[in-house]
């Protein structure tokens, strides 16, 4: 049972529906049947933990091999 997001035709409400079998969708707003599902947004890749290593910004002595500021 997915979660789409929706746009009503009508009155522009924007609006989050859990779709269960392709039942109707109206929207929440006017009760118009006019809505059209959004396109989703990509999700964002999650942070690595060597990218997260390679934004140091301690003041101290460098954290590691994968630091930014190391020197050896």
């Amino acid at each position: 049972m997915p979660l789409y997001d929706f746009v009503c035709q009508e009155c522009e409400h924007t609006f989050e529906k859990l779709v269960r079998n392709d039942g109707g969708v109206r929207c929440p707003e006017c009760d118009s049947a006019k809505v059209q599902r959004m396109m989703p947004l990509p999700a964002r890749p999650p942070e690595s933990a060597s990218s997260a290593a390679n934004v140091c910004k301690s003041e101290g002595p460098p954290c590691g091999p994968m630091c930014n500021r190391w020197k050896g």
